[in-house]
Formats: structure tokens, C-alpha cells, sequence
């Protein structure tokens, strides 16, 4: 039951949206209308495109395209020789596990998926996966749709509104974004983007927004037209999750770099057209040695230095830290860093100097000097730490980069300002209730508050609340239950560019909605809810992700 225990976060759904020169991945097929069937397993091939589409969208951000496992275990019908055999776990185990969840942070999906999507999936999954075909730059060519070339877009707003208190909303669910403005609460448009949207990033200057689907869907929306208009488009792998841009001077809104999870690989395109521009494959040994060639090494979190020309990319399975300098785009120089499997998310220390990831499988926090390119500590925290970007605060302590985590009911405070302890953890405390499933910490500079999430814990009063605590003593100050008329799970934070207000998500309730506190009263200022407001998750301030302020 150890081993089965691993089993982890299955990413968050939606529907597929397709667009020109659309391509998914192929499930190979013998004659039409015959079987696929392991010794104890029949499943047709309709069925075997069905449950690829599920464990896609549901799946494989944890387990991989392949299902040999990272975040979460190995899923591979006669095990791996560390993980348990699907086929030994049967109908029943499977059912089990896709039901009831696992303390370790994998939600329960009963009544998320449907009693057909489950008993599907129990068989699915003790059946061999489908190959993956390639997609190289060719394919991704054959995709790039210039909607409006640069030199018929307009050279100024043509609006008079506050574009740096834009907030981008993701809809997974419906494979939208909608763009809000964070001055007057006004929705400006619903767009759609791609399937099981992922991330926003923006441009250098602010002017554009990129979003990525977990389909690999690129786009990218134009701020200065009246309203937000899509400009351009382009798939770059059938799966991902990371996409940024070039932020050092000289470079703004040049170049962009996309992460692939299948087929694994670095695409650099151009950022004003999305025309592709080379692809770097990232399989190869993994960090700690292990003598298995990795072909599935998927790229995870994406940031951009400010200081220097290059992008931190965090290849997963491989346990690589992979530095890439963009002043060559067709020939990268990439700078490999050896740490810890598997990375995940991360984000800047207040400086901007140093990047700390998660490595969550192996609950370690890894530290990246990225002027110098090299790795300055490695650090044990709790169980699957998942800080998103994390969040700085400072306070007596120090100046301290938060993290929670997935597998327990913890807050890790490393230190990260030069003196004794740093790169160490050096308060840890824990949010209300018990239990883990946190999955985004935040604060601001000019907030006195540290804002936590529980969306992954079973216990419905605590998924949804959020739990607020004072950045000076680190003792929680609030609970905030959602309020009435709204129900689901609370979800990801995001502040205003003037720092005073949160933003947060509920959603897989009846009553999802945004919900705006005053980051200072902690009462709510607005609600917003409507039949446009389809199950948000992530929200990204234009200013503060264009600046990395968290």
C-alpha cells in the first residue's frame, strides 16, 4: 500500500478546442473495429482514443504522456520495478484510488468523472499506453496562423484604460480567457484560447498576453486593440504547460520560448508573430546518475531573467536545470544544472538573482544562481512542496521565499538574504484544519499578509477557504469561507498592480466565481459571477507578472 500511496495530483480538466491545421495525438490502430486487449483486458479502439483523451487532460501532467510516471507514480500495466503494476492493482484497486484519492494530494474524482469515465479508465490503464507520434518544427510551422500581421496592428491603445491592471482569467474547463479590467471590474472580452489553458505570461513591455493550453496551444492577445483580440496562434507539441518570453533590455517582446511535455522539447519562436524558430530536444540522462536514457524529460516551469539574456528551463524527469541563452535563437546555448527529480514550479527570490524550484517528488527545494549558472543548495522541506511561484516576504527573520506543500499540512520559510541560515528553512508553520492539498501561497511588497489555499484537500470546508496570515508573526490572522452565493473550491491568488486587493477563484461549484477582497480589511469588495464566468482558476496581473512581483 506504500507504493500505492504515491499516487498523486491529476491536472485540472477541460474540453478540447481545436483550430486551423489541428493535430492530436494518434493512438495507433489496427483494422477498424478490432480490439486492443491485454491477457485480462478487452478495450476497443474508440475506447482506447477515449481514455487517452481523459488520462491527457486528467493525467498526464503528473504521471506523464506515457505513463511513466514524475509527480506521481509510474501507471504501466506490469509496473516499472518501483512502482506497482496497474494489472496487479485490477478493476477494483484502480476504481478505488480514481474514486477516494489519496492522502498524498490526488483529490478524489468521484463525481467529477463519470461512472462511464471511470469504469474506462480502470481498464485503460492496464492496457499498454499509445505511442506518441513526432512533432517537430515542420508540424509546428504547419500550425502558425498569423491572424494580424505586426504592421496592421495599432502602434498606440486605442483605449484610455489602465492596461498594467488588466487581469487575464483562465477557464479551463471551457478552453477560454477572459480579460478583466482590474480598475473598473469591467469584463472586456472572452477568448478562446486552446484546451485546458495552463498560464498566461506577458510580454516585456505589457502589450501582449500569451497564453499555453496543456494541448500546446499558443496565442497571443493584443492589449492595445478597443478590446483584447487574439493576433496570432500556433501548437507547439501535443502536450505542455510553460511558455515565456525575452525580458532583458534589448530583447523586450523579441523572442519566445515554449516548453514541451510531448514530445519533450525547447521551441523558440518569434514573440510578435510566433513564427517557430528552432526546437531543442530535451531527453538524456537523468541528474542523479541513473544510467536510463530519458525520452520523456518534459519541460515544467519557464522564467525569464531580467538582468541577463536567458530563460531557466526546468526539464522534470531529468532533474535538469536548464539555462538558455537567447541571443542565438536558431543555435541556443543551453547550460545544463544536475539537482533533484522532479522539478516543477518556482520562482525569483526578492532579488531576482536566484530561482527556486520544487522538486516535488523529492521534496526538496532547489536553489539556481542565474547570473553565475550554477546550483547553490539543495534544500529537504515538507512532503510534494508546491509553491507555484512561491511568494517573498519580509519580516525579523529575514527576507524569506514561502512554499506549500501538496503531501502535508505545512508552510516552509526559507531564508534567502546572505547572513546565517541562508538557503535554509528557518520557520515552518502550519494553516488551519489538517491534512495537505495547498496549492498556492502569495503576498505582495506592500502587503502585510500571506495568502494560502487548500484547494486539494478533501474536506470541503477547507478546500473551499483560504487561510491569511500576518507576514510579521506568521500567525494566522483569518479564515475566509467562501461567501454566500458562492460555492467550490478556492483556488490561486493574484493581486492588483497597487497591491491592495486579492483575487481569488472558486470553481468545480455550482456558484463558481472571482472573488475580490480587500487585501487590508480582508472583506470582500466585489463578486463576480455570471454565465461568462465558466470555472476560473489561474489570474495573472499584467504588471505584476510582467515584473515578476510575488
Amino acid at each position: 500500500m506504500r507504493k500505492l500511496n504515491l499516487i498523486l495530483i491529476l491536472l485540472l480538466a477541460t474540453v478540447v478546442f481545436s483550430c486551423k491545421n489541428d493535430k492530436k495525438p494518434e493512438v495507433k490502430e489496427e483494422a477498424k473495429g478490432e480490439t486492443t486487449a491485454s491477457k485480462e483486458i478487452q478495450i476497443t479502439d474508440a475506447e482506447m482514443e477515449e481514455g487517452s483523451k481523459i488520462f491527457f487532460d486528467r493525467c498526464a501532467g503528473c504521471h506523464g504522456s506515457s505513463r511513466k510516471g514524475a509527480t506521481g507514480p509510474s501507471l504501466l500495466p506490469d509496473g516499472d520495478g518501483k512502482s506497482a503494476a496497474t494489472k496487479a492493482l485490477g478493476v477494483a484497486g484502480i476504481r478505488a484510488f480514481i474514486e477516494n484519492g489519496t492522502p498524498g494530494g490526488m483529490p478524489e474524482w468521484k463525481g467529477i468523472l463519470s461512472e462511464h469515465e471511470i469504469e474506462l479508465m480502470t481498464r485503460f490503464l492496464q492496457v499498454a499506453p499509445p505511442v506518441v507520434p513526432p512533432f517537430g518544427i515542420k508540424e509546428m510551422t504547419d500550425t502558425w496562423n498569423l491572424i494580424i500581421p505586426v504592421a496592421d496592428r495599432p502602434t498606440k491603445p486605442e483605449h484610455n484604460r489602465n492596461i498594467g491592471n488588466y487581469f487575464g482569467v483562465i477557464m479551463r474547463d471551457a478552453g477560454k480567457v477572459a480579460i478583466i479590467d482590474g480598475d473598473t471590474k469591467e469584463k472586456l472580452v472572452v477568448l478562446k484560447t486552446g484546451f485546458a489553458v495552463h498560464i498566461l505570461r506577458t510580454s516585456a513591455s505589457g502589450r501582449y498576453i500569451y497564453s499555453v493550453g496543456r494541448d500546446g496551444r499558443i496565442t497571443i492577445i493584443d492589449t492595445y486593440t478597443k478590446i483584447p483580440t487574439i493576433v496570432a496562434e500556433v501548437r507547439g507539441a501535443f502536450d505542455s504547460r510553460s511558455v515565456e518570453v525575452s525580458k532583458m533590455k534589448g530583447y523586450e517582446d523579441k523572442y519566445l520560448v515554449f516548453g514541451g511535455y510531448s514530445p519533450s522539447h525547447i521551441a523558440i519562436m518569434d514573440a510578435q508573430t510566433l513564427e517557430p524558430i528552432s526546437v531543442t530536444p530535451t531527453a538524456g540522462k537523468a541528474c542523479d546518475g541513473d544510467k536510463e536514457f530519458i525520452e520523456e524529460a518534459r519541460v515544467a516551469s519557464i522564467v525569464a531573467s531580467h538582468t541577463d539574456p536567458v530563460w531557466i528551463c526546468n526539464v522534470k524527469e531529468r532533474g535538469m536545470v536548464d539555462i538558455v541563452d537567447y541571443t542565438d535563437p536558431k543555435n541556443p546555448k543551453i547550460t545544463e544544472i544536475p539537482t533533484a527529480r522532479f522539478l516543477h514550479d518556482g520562482g525569483f527570490d526578492s532579488t531576482g538573482h536566484y530561482f527556486l524550484v520544487a522538486a516535488n517528488a523529492s521534496n526538496k527545494i532547489v536553489v539556481i544562481d542565474v547570473p553565475n549558472k550554477k546550483l547553490v543548495k539543495i534544500i529537504e522541506t515538507g512532503i510534494k512542496p508546491h509553491p507555484g511561484r512561491g511568494t517573498n516576504i519580509k519580516n525579523k527573520l529575514g527576507n524569506l521565499w514561502v512554499t506549500s506543500h501538496l503531501g502535508e499540512n505545512k508552510l516552509s520559510f526559507i531564508k534567502t538574504n546572505p547572513g546565517e541560515g541562508q538557503w535554509t528553512v528557518v520557520k515552518e508553520i502550519k494553516a488551519s484544519g489538517t491534512g495537505g492539498g495547498a496549492l498556492f501561497v502569495k503576498s505582495h511588497p506592500k502587503s502585510k499578509h500571506l495568502w494560502v489555499d487548500r484547494t486539494l484537500n478533501p474536506d470541503a470546508k477547507l478546500n473551499s477557504a483560504v487561510d491569511v496570515f500576518d507576514t510579521n508573526t506568521l500567525e494566522l490572522k483569518k479564515t475566509l469561507s467562501a461567501p454566500e452565493g458562492v460555492d467550490g473550491r478556492a483556488v490561486h491568488f493574484e493581486y492588483n498592480k497597487a497591491g491592495d486587493e486579492v483575487w481569488v477563484s472558486y470553481f468545480m461549484g455550482k456558484k463558481s466565481a472571482i472573488v475580490i477582497y480587500n487585501d487590508k480589511t480582508l472583506k470582500v469588495k466585489k463578486i463576480i459571477q455570471g454565465d461568462w464566468v465558466e470555472n476560473p482558476t489561474g489570474k495573472f496581473n499584467v504588471n505584476n507578472t510582467t515584473h515578476d512581483v510575488y
